[in-house]
C-alpha cells in the first residue's frame, strides 16, 4: 500500500467522537475556497538559484468576494515563534483579516506577500491611494531539505494561479502546493485537512483545519494514541535536524469575536501533541482562525453595528474546542497518509509513511481490527 496513497478513515483510523463535514476539509465550512500551485523541477545537486525545485503556494480564502472590503473576524496563536509569517501583527491589533492566507516556503514570504499586494490591488485600485493600504497574510514552512530554498522559485504567476484556481469541495492533501517539499514526523509531510460538525443542541456548526505539516521526529510519532514512530525508527530516509515548522488554518462558520478566535487557536496545540508535536526551539508554530460569520465593511456604514456571538459561558466553545482538537489531529494523519516518497536536491529522500506497516502496528495495539 506505500504506493496508493490514502486518508486516514479511508484505513479505518477515526479520530475523536465528532461527525466530519462531507469532505473532511476545511471546506466544509461554507464559502472556504483552497487553490494550491505546485513546483516540481530538475534532479541531483543542488545549484542555488537554479534547483532542483521542490515547492509551491497554497491559498485558503474565506469566501469568494472582496475581503480587502468584506473582512471577516479572526486571530492568531503563536505556539512557537521560530518564524517569518507576515500580517500577523496586525489581525492580533483589529482581529480581522483583509486577504487570503497564503502559505509557501520561507524565504519566499517576501515575494508571496508582494504578489498577494498586486492581487488586491486588482480588484481595488484606491488601496494606499484613496483608502487605507491592505495587509497580506503569509505563512511559511522551511522544505530546504529537498528544495533550492535560496531559489525562492515561488513567483507572482504561482501566487495569481493558487488564488485564481481556488475552490470548494475537494481538497488535494499530501505533496501539494506549500506541502510539496515538506516533512514531518520523520516522514514525508505536507498539506492535511480535515472537519467537524457540530451536533444540533449545540447549533450545528462546522469547523475546518487545514495544516502544511514539516515537524518533529519520526521516534515521536503518535497514531491514535500508539507510539508506532519508536517502531518504525528504523527505516531510512528523512530530514537529519528534529526542527521544523507547522502552519495551521481554523475556519469555521460559528459567529465568533476575536478573543474567542484566539482561545479557539490556542486548542490546536492539543490537537498536535497528539501526533508527538513537541515544538522544538527552531519550530516555526502558528494557528491562524478565522469565522466566515459577521463580516466586517471596509467602509462601514454607521458608527456602531450590531452582530449575533456565540455565547462565552455556554457549551457551544467547548465543542468547538474540541473540534478543532479532532480536526488538526486528523488533519496531521492525512498529510502523512497522502504524502508520497519524494526525492529533492543532493539526494536526500522523504520517504512516505509506510501504511502497511502502520495498519499492522495498530492492529498489534488493539486500535484497529
Amino acid at each position: 500500500m506505500q504506493g496508493r496513497r490514502c486518508r486516514a478513515r479511508d484505513v479505518g483510523i477515526a479520530v475523536g467522537s465528532m461527525d466530519p463535514g462531507r469532505w473532511n476539509a476545511i471546506t466544509d465550512v461554507d464559502g472556504v475556497l483552497v487553490g494550491h500551485c505546485t513546483l516540481i523541477a530538475d534532479r541531483g545537486v543542488l545549484r542555488p538559484g537554479q534547483g532542483p525545485v521542490r515547492s509551491g503556494v497554497t491559498a485558503v480564502l474565506p469566501h469568494g468576494g472582496n475581503l480587502f472590503r468584506d473582512k471577516v473576524a479572526a486571530s492568531v496563536h503563536v505556539i512557537n515563534g521560530f518564524g517569518k509569517c507576515a500580517g500577523l501583527a496586525q489581525m492580533l491589533e483589529l482581529g480581522t483579516l483583509e486577504t487570503p492566507i497564503l502559505l509557501t516556503n520561507t524565504l519566499s514570504v517576501g515575494m508571496v506577500a508582494d504578489a498577494c499586494v498586486s492581487w488586491c490591488i486588482e480588484r481595488n485600485p484606491d488601496i494606499g491611494i484613496t483608502t487605507s493600504t491592505v495587509n497580506p497574510v503569509v505563512g511559511e514552512c522551511n522544505d530546504g531539505y529537498l528544495n533550492d530554498i535560496q531559489g525562492r522559485h515561488v513567483h507572482a504567476e504561482h501566487v495569481f494561479d493558487a488564488l485564481n484556481m481556488a475552490a470548494t469541495g475537494r481538497v488535494q492533501e499530501g505533496a501539494v502546493g506549500a506541502g510539496t517539499g515538506m516533512s514531518a514526523l520523520g516522514f514525508k509531510g505536507g498539506v492535511g485537512t480535515a472537519s467537524r460538525r457540530l451536533p444540533e443542541p449545540l447549533g450545528s456548526f462546522t469547523l475546518g483545519v487545514l495544516l502544511v505539516a514539516n515537524f518533529g521526529r519520526r521516534s515521536d510519532l503518535l497514531i491514535m494514541g500508539v507510539p508506532v514512530g519508536q517502531e518504525l525508527a528504523l527505516a531510512t530516509g528523512g530530514p537529519a535536524s528534529d526542527d521544523g515548522s507547522v502552519m495551521v488554518l481554523v475556519a469555521t462558520d460559528a459567529p465568533l469575536a476575536p478573543h474567542q478566535l484566539v482561545r479557539l487557536a490556542r486548542r490546536g496545540v492539543h490537537g498536535l501533541s497528539r501526533t508527538g508535536a513537541i515544538s522544538h526551539h527552531g519550530s516555526g508554530d502558528f494557528v491562524l482562525a478565522f469565522s466566515t460569520t459577521n463580516r466586517i465593511a471596509h467602509e462601514p456604514a454607521g458608527l456602531t453595528r450590531q452582530v449575533e456571538l456565540v455565547e462565552d459561558s455556554g457549551h457551544v466553545l467547548d465543542g468547538l474546542f474540541q473540534a478543532v482538537v479532532e480536526a488538526t489531529e486528523e488533519s496531521v494523519y492525512n498529510a502523512l497518509l497522502q504524502a508520497e516518497r519524494m526525492d529533492g536536491r543532493d539526494g536526500h529522500v522523504s520517504e512516505g509513511l509506510p501504511i502497511e506497516a502502520l495498519l499492522a502496528i495498530l492492529r498489534r495495539h488493539g486500535r484497529l481490527p
